[in-house]
């Protein structure tokens, strides 16, 4: 079915359940989508977010076909947003670090909309934030609203904030990353594991590497081992260039998790590659490292009247290019359990998890490997993922 008259099916057809007030820990990308797709089905949603505004923070999130046919779904013009200011990948390329071979190329334009109903998408994550935004109802979003728990029972559940606060809704949602304090609420306390890798993060003006090739594809310099990658792709029409890579370090012992980074630290770390690789970072002016964390996946993901997406349930190491695309997958198919799914609240965010938990471990196993494309291979399990048509209740094939 077209995604656009299946959207419009769920919107009308939804009557077994009535109108439910839901409270969202966290305005990131998989909370905003939720509140979209549910306050479109007339549902009232408030999203509780401890930032006091968003700002324009990071540099990039790459939206994968799977992520950009969930979005233009929802049926608010995001996806033609979108498409205003992101890049378009022309392809998807694997090369070697040391002779600069390429080991495989994936088209990832016209032929992949053609394919999967959808481009690739490269964006500024402030574009992407923006743009859920300005979709939501007004007021939505209550901002300096940190979370610290919860509380249920069989006819409700109260959303508990750090400041004492209480707000009573039907569902609670836990979109609040990593830390999230509503899994530690009903999973109990879970540190995330550190990979023993780094990230390096940087933005470079097309022009100062205008003389490089395949500046308008997404391009992975495979490294000797898994510790070392670069990766690259077009930003904001293509008039910038993302440059991400990792380095191993033993451990993490600073404050915070995106610090400023040693560009001539970066640039020794990489002394042996490729030139072209080696040009893309001595046009780094100035770069971000993070600490890269996992955990392993969660057999739960809801518990009564509250569920986890995006980080809260499933955080994943970059290399797949995934996290964004998983949480915007959750929120269209938590939407759909919430709207479509099993009469009872508990029921459908149960059909919810069992349809999602399957697909996100095998991206997380596959992401922490590291071998995803390298050689080549089937895209397809990923990127001609429908979460608009994908059954509730049942795992997806990985």
């Amino acid at each position: 079915m077209n995604k656009m008259l299946f959207y419009e099916h769920l919107r009308r057809g939804r009557h077994l359940m009535n109108a439910l007030k839901i409270a969202i820990a966290g305005g990131g990308v998989g909370g905003m989508a939720a509140a979209i797709a549910l306050q479109s089905h007339g549902h009232q949603v408030a999203i509780y977010e401890q930032t006091s505004a968003f700002g324009r923070i990071g540099a990039d999130v790459n939206l994968t076909p799977n992520a950009v046919h969930a979005l233009d779904g929802l049926g608010v013009g995001i996806g033609e947003r979108l498409r205003q200011t992101a890049a378009r990948p022309e392809f998807r390329i694997s090369r070697m670090w040391d002779d600069g071979r390429e080991t495989s190329r994936l088209p990832m334009s016209a032929a992949a909309e053609e394919k999967y109903g959808a481009p690739q998408l490269t964006i500024h994550r402030a574009d992407l934030l923006n743009a859920l935004q300005d979709a939501l109802a007004p007021g939505t979003i209550r901002f300096g609203a940190a979370v610290a728990g919860l509380e249920q029972g069989d006819a409700g559940a109260t959303l508990l904030l750090k400041d004492g606060s209480r707000h009573a809704a039907d569902v609670l949602i836990g979109g609040d990353g990593i830390h999230s304090a509503l899994r530690t609420a009903m999973f109990g306390p879970d540190a995330p594991r550190f990979t023993g890798l780094v990230s390096w993060r940087a933005v470079v003006p097309r022009a100062a590497v205008a003389e490089l090739p395949n500046l308008d594809s997404f391009t992975k310099w495979w490294g000797p081992d898994s510790d070392r990658q670069i990766v690259t792709f077009p930003l904001t029409g293509g008039e910038e260039i993302f440059v991400f890579a990792t380095t191993p370090q033993t451990d993490w012992s600073e404050e915070g998790w995106t610090l400023p980074g040693d560009i001539a630290e970066l640039r020794a770390a990489y002394a042996d590659f490729h030139p072209e690789a080696r040009t893309l970072l001595e046009a780094c002016t100035e770069v971000t490292r993070s600490a890269l964390h996992v955990r392993e996946p969660m057999p739960r993901w809801s518990q009564g009247r509250a569920a986890l997406l995006g980080d809260a349930a499933h955080p994943m190491v970059p290399f797949m290019a995934q996290g964004a695309c998983m949480a915007i997958e959750d929120a269209v198919v938590l939407a759909r359990a919430l709207c479509d799914g099993p009469e009872t609240v508990p029921e459908a965010l149960k059909a919810y998890e069992d349809a999602r938990r399957d697909r996100t471990a095998a991206i997380q196993r596959g992401s922490l490997a590291n071998e995803w494309l390298k050689e080549g291979g089937n895209a397809d399990w990923v990127y001609g993922y429908h979460a608009w048509t994908a059954p509730l209740g049942e795992p997806a094939p990985v």
